[in-house]
C-alpha cells in the first residue's frame, strides 16, 4: 500500500487554495465598515453584442448552518500596486516582484478592504449586472470546448479585480499559507470569495453569473468552487480538471477571468481543440500524456489564447489544456487570475471522498450524495444571489472545518489514491512552447 507523508498531502492540499481552519481563539477581530454605492453596467466588445440590463428577481430562504461566526478583519498592510512587464524589461535582473510573506503576516477569519463597487452598485442591493454574448460564442464552446470572450469586464470592473488581489496579497490569509510554501504560485488560495468580501461582492454583482448561465443553456449557476491565482512558477502540462468541487463533469463551466495582458512569451493557455469529446483520459486522471492512444486527432489541434484585462476564457472540465511558466520560475509582473468552476441548475451533490476532487470540497455543509447543489457554500449567482446565502457568508457561518477536513481527507490513503496523487504532479513544471509533446 502506498504511504504519504504529511508534507506531501501538504503540498497536494496546498495545489488547492486549502489549508487548516486555526483555532477560534486565533482569529483577529477588528470593526468593519460598509461602503454602499448605487449602481448600473457596460461592457461591449468588438466580438460580443452589449448588454447592459438588470432585472431584480426575489430570493429564496434556505436554513441556517451550524457554523460558528467568524468575525470581519479590515486589511491591515496596504495593498502596493505591482509593475508591468515593460517596467521590468528583461536586459534587467528579473526579480519576483512577490514575495513570500513570513507565517505571522498570514490573517484569519473573515477579511473586508472595503473597496466601493463600480458602476455605483450598492453591495446587496442592486441586481447582478448582464452581458449578452452570442449563439455563434455559445456554439463555439460546446464544438471546442473553450471559447475566448473579449473584453467581458471593463476598465472599472478590472480595477476593482486588481485592488482586491493586491489587498488580499498584502494581507495574506491562512488557507494560503501552504499553497504559498509550495511555491506553486506567487499566491493561489480557493474559495476565496468565502473569506473576502470583494471577490463574493463581484459574484453577486458582476454579469459573471449571466455569461456562465448563457455558456450552460441553464437558468441557474451556483459557484462549485473558485481560486484566486497569482503567477504559476512552475507552469502545469497536459491536463484535466478534477478540482470542479462535489459535481459532475458534465454539470460544470469552468472559468478564467483574467485581470493582466498575458506576456508573449509564457502565460498564455493552451487547450486541445474539441478534446472534451475524448473517452480515453481516465476521470480520475489530472495529467495527460496527448502521446496516449486515442487522442490522435486532438494532440496537434491546439488554441492558445493571449488573454487581455477584463476576458473570460471559458471551457468544459474534460478539456485538456497546459500554461507554460516563465523558463526561470520568476515573474517580473503580475498574472492574476480568479478562476473556478460554476455548477448549473439541478446539478446533484456528488460526494468525492476517497478521490483526489474532495479536496475541493472540505466544509461541513451537511449535503448527502445525491442531494440537489442548494447552499450557501455553493452560492447561487444567476439570476440572483440569494439574500439567505449571503448574510451566512456575512456572518462566517461558511468555510471550511476540522471535523471535514479530517473525515475526507482521511480517505485518501491507499495506492489508489496513491496513483492520483502521482498523476497530479507529474502535472507540475511545464516551461515549453510546442511543439507537439
Amino acid at each position: 500500500m502506498t504511504k504519504f507523508s504529511v508534507a506531501t498531502l501538504l503540498l497536494a492540499i496546498a495545489s488547492n487554495g486549502v489549508a487548516f481552519s486555526p483555532p477560534q481563539h486565533f482569529i483577529k477581530s477588528t470593526t468593519i465598515t460598509s461602503k454602499l454605492q448605487q449602481s448600473t453596467q457596460a461592457a461591449p466588445t468588438e466580438t460580443e453584442a452589449p448588454s447592459s440590463t438588470q432585472t431584480p428577481l426575489s430570493s429564496a430562504t434556505l436554513p441556517a448552518t451550524d457554523i460558528p461566526r467568524l468575525p470581519v478583519q479590515e486589511t491591515q498592510q496596504p495593498p502596493q500596486e505591482l509593475p508591468t512587464e515593460s517596467q521590468n524589461p528583461t536586459s534587467l535582473k528579473r526579480e519576483k516582484i512577490i514575495k513570500e510573506p513570513p507565517i505571522w503576516e498570514y490573517n484569519f477569519g473573515l477579511q473586508n478592504p472595503s473597496l466601493p463597487l463600480p458602476h455605483g452598485i450598492t453591495p446587496r442591493v442592486t441586481p447582478p449586472e448582464t452581458f449578452q454574448l452570442t449563439e455563434s460564442q455559445i456554439a463555439t464552446l460546446e464544438r471546442d470546448g473553450v471559447v475566448h470572450l473579449k473584453s467581458v469586464f471593463d476598465s472599472e470592473w478590472v480595477e476593482y479585480l486588481r485592488s482586491a488581489t493586491n489587498d488580499q496579497v498584502a494581507n495574506p490569509h491562512f488557507w494560503a499559507f501552504a499553497g504559498t510554501a509550495s511555491k506553486l504560485y506567487d499566491y493561489i488560495q480557493r474559495n476565496i470569495w468565502q473569506t473576502n468580501k470583494a471577490f463574493a461582492d463581484f459574484y453577486y454583482h458582476s454579469a459573471v453569473g449571466h455569461v456562465l448561465a448563457q455558456c450552460g443553456r441553464t437558468d441557474e449557476i451556483r459557484i462549485s468552487t473558485d481560486l484566486l491565482m497569482v503567477n504559476p512558477n512552475k507552469g502545469f502540462k497536459w491536463h484535466q480538471d478534477n478540482q470542479n468541487g462535489p459535481i459532475t463533469w458534465n454539470d460544470g463551466i469552468r472559468f478564467w477571468i483574467t485581470m493582466d495582458e498575458t506576456p508573449a512569451e509564457y502565460g498564455a493557455p493552451v487547450y486541445l481543440k474539441g478534446s472534451h469529446r475524448n473517452t480515453v483520459v481516465d476521470e480520475q486522471a489530472v495529467f495527460v500524456d496527448i502521446q496516449m492512444e486515442g487522442l490522435e486527432e486532438y494532440r496537434e489541434q491546439w488554441l492558445e489564447f493571449r488573454t487581455m484585462p477584463g476576458d473570460m476564457l471559458v471551457w468544459h472540465p474534460k478539456t485538456i489544456h497546459k500554461v507554460d511558466g516563465p523558463s526561470d520560475g520568476i515573474w517580473t509582473s503580475y498574472r492574476r487570475v480568479l478562476g473556478g468552476t460554476a455548477a448549473k441548475a439541478g446539478t446533484l451533490y456528488t460526494d468525492k471522498r476517497g478521490t483526489g476532487g474532495v479536496l475541493s470540497d472540505l466544509g461541513r455543509h451537511g449535503l448527502e450524495d445525491g442531494d440537489i447543489l442548494s447552499s450557501p457554500f455553493f452560492p447561487r449567482v444567476y439570476p440572483r444571489f440569494d439574500d439567505e446565502e449571503a448574510l451566512a457568508r456575512d456572518s462566517g457561518r461558511v468555510g471550511r472545518d476540522f471535523r471535514d477536513i479530517v473525515q475526507k481527507i482521511g480517505g485518501l490513503a491507499g495506492s489508489a489514491s496513491g496513483a492520483k496523487f502521482k498523476s497530479f504532479f507529474q502535472v507540475l513544471g511545464s516551461q515549453k512552447k510546442h511543439p507537439f509533446t
